[in-house]
């Protein structure tokens, strides 16, 4: 069988795409609905409410150490949507801006899945008792990121199916994504944030952030696979 394939930058990238060696930290916050949705607008989507009026909005931080797109950084913000209508099986996580920090992964990003992906400074500290994040774009601060260590989760969690979502160019598309996560730590709350000036941060604080989160989750192990893009109509 032929396994689909794209160029770039030269160099052959095979699907699905692997990930063979990360590790991430994520935030969720509930968020006004309205707001949320009105941010997302341009995608055809509409968010989720797990409570009435109330979205969620998750920020995310990922180590790539070994990928078939090669090592490098990335800050996430997602939120839980579906398309109007879409039965609850259909709600998936829908990447609204997706910064890295590396050329190669930033052009298969927008070229094979359409992720939002862009050039942004990302420096990462995973291995002390709080983990932080801090993002700059185009010479303006985005985001200063701090979670603190949860508890070890139990491990019965060995793999995950999620649907991400993306709108680049006006073209919605489906991912289908496998996470393997091991050495789970998670606890209620544990954020500490500072914004920048950037218009990302603007919309952040639209959102309401800073405030505290739902809960936050570090993953000391992460395996990932990247299946093609399905077009959405």
């Amino acid at each position: 069988m032929v396994m689909a394939s794209h160029l770039i930058q030269g160099e052959r990238v095979t699907m699905p795409v692997e990930v063979r060696q990360a590790s991430a930290c994520s935030a969720m916050f509930l968020v006004p609905a309205r707001t949320a949705r009105s941010i997302i607008d341009y995608s055809g989507l509409d968010v989720v409410e797990p409570l009435p009026g109330r979205a969620m909005c998750s920020l995310a931080f990922v180590r790539y150490v070994d990928s078939d797109l090669g090592p490098y950084h990335e800050f996430a913000i997602a939120f839980l949507a579906r398309r109007p209508g879409a039965s609850k099986r259909e709600v998936g996580a829908f990447i609204h801006w997706l910064p890295v920090n590396q050329e190669f992964t930033l052009e298969a990003g927008r070229v094979i899945w359409g992720f939002p992906k862009e050039m942004a400074d990302i420096h990462l500290e995973l291995d002390g008792p709080v983990q932080r994040c801090v993002v700059s774009a185009g010479g303006q601060g985005v985001i200063d990121l701090r979670i603190g260590r949860g508890l070890p989760v139990p491990s019965g969690i060995a793999r995950t199916s999620v649907a991400a979502y993306t709108c680049l160019d006006g073209k919605l598309r489906r991912t289908p994504w496998v996470m393997r996560p091991g050495g789970v730590r998670s606890r209620p709350g544990g954020v500490r944030m500072e914004l920048g000036e950037h218009p990302i941060a603007e919309e952040l604080r639209r959102l309401g952030l800073p405030k505290a989160a739902l809960g936050t989750s570090g993953i000391g192990r992460l395996e990932m696979t990247f299946a093609d893009a399905e077009a959405v109509t």
